[in-house]
C-alpha cells in the first residue's frame, strides 16, 4: 500500500479502494484532490491487480481475499490518529459492503462509487453454468472480462492513457468471477449484517458495466441510520474520471466534512 499525506494540516484519512481490472495509479488526480482539501490517502493494489503480481493477474482465490487486504489498509490509516473514511468504487465498493458487513471497524462515513452489486451484462446462463464446472476443474482458466475502456468513462484523456496501461487487466479467472457473484450475492443476503456506518452512494446514470437499477435497490434496503443516494444522469460508471469529476469530487468532500462536523471537529 501506499500514504500521501495532506497539504497542510490534516483533518482526516481517506482509505481508496479501486475497481476491477484497474489499480492505483489510475486515481492520480483524485488523490491529489484529496491531499489539497486536507485528507492524507491510504490505497493500494487489490490482490491479482497492479503492481501486486505478475504471475496471478485477474485472479483470486477467494473473495475473502480482498476484504483481509482492505482491512490492513484501514489499520495503516487508523496510524494517523485521525478520522478515517472509505471510499470504494465498483469492485472496491463491493468489497467494501462486504468488509463492513464482516467486520467492525472505526469508520466515519463510506462514499460508493458505483458499487458493483449487479451487472448490466452478465454472463449468459450457459457460460455461467459451465463456470461452475470450471471453478472445479480450472479455476484459474482466464476468460476475456467483456469489458471495453470506452464503457468505463466519456473521458477521452483516461481512455487514451488506459489504452496503453500495462497493467491494465483485459482477462480474468474463472475463479475470479464465480467469487465476484458470490460477493454480490453475500451483499444482498447479509444486508442486515452492515455495520451502521454514515453512507453515500454516487451512481451513474449511463453506467454500461454496473446495474443501477440493482444498485437502487440494494441502498433502498440496507438498513443505516444515515445514508444519501445520488445519481448523476450523464455519467459513466466511473464517476470520478467523467467530465462532471470535479462536481462528483466536491459532493463527497461535502458529505465527509459534513460528517467531521458532526463529530465535533471545525472544518
Amino acid at each position: 500500500m501506499w500514504k500521501w499525506e495532506a497539504e497542510g494540516e490534516a483533518k482526516a484519512v481517506v482509505v481508496i479502494v479501486h475497481g476491477a481490472m484497474e489499480h492505483h495509479r489510475r486515481y492520480g488526480w483524485l488523490i491529489e484532490m484529496w491531499r489539497l482539501s486536507g485528507f492524507h490517502v491510504v490505497m493500494g493494489d487489490l490482490p491479482g491487480q497492479g503492481m501486486t503480481t505478475r504471475t496471478d493477474r485477474g485472479h483470486i482465490d477467494s473473495f475473502d481475499d480482498y476484504i483481509f487486504e482492505v482491512k490492513d489498509w484501514i489499520q495503516a490509516a487508523y496510524q494517523f490518529n485521525l478520522p478515517v473514511f472509505l471510499i470504494g468504487h465498483s469492485l472496491g465498493g463491493l468489497i467494501s459492503v462486504r468488509l463492513l458487513q464482516e467486520e467492525r471497524l472505526n469508520i466515519a462515513g463510506v462514499v460508493l462509487s458505483s458499487p458493483c452489486l449487479g451487472l448490466v451484462k452478465p454472463p449468459s446462463k450457459l457460460l455461467n453454468l459451465l463456470s461452475y464446472v470450471l471453478n472445479i476443474v480450472a479455476p484459474q482458466l482466464r476468460l476475456n472480462s467483456g469489458l471495453t475502456i470506452d464503457m468505463a468513462t466519456r473521458n477521452e484523456d483516461v481512455r487514451e492513457a488506459d489504452m496503453n496501461d500495462t497493467l491494465y487487466i483485459t482477462k480474468v479467472s474463472v475463479r475470479w468471477y464465480r467469487e465476484l457473484i458470490y460477493g454480490i450475492k453475500e451483499a444482498f443476503e447479509k444486508i442486515n449484517q452492515i455495520q451502521d456506518v454514515p453512507l453515500f452512494l454516487m451512481q451513474g446514470g449511463d453506467d454500461k458495466i454496473v446495474n443501477k437499477h440493482t444498485v437502487r435497490n440494494w441502498f433502498n434496503l440496507v438498513p443505516l441510520s444515515e445514508k444519501r443516494y445520488k445519481e448523476w444522469p450523464s455519467c459513466y460508471h466511473e464517476i470520478f474520471n467523467e467530465p462532471e469529476r470535479e462536481q462528483v469530487f466536491e459532493y463527497a468532500k461535502d458529505f465527509f466534512n459534513s460528517q467531521l462536523k458532526s463529530l465535533g471537529y471545525i472544518v
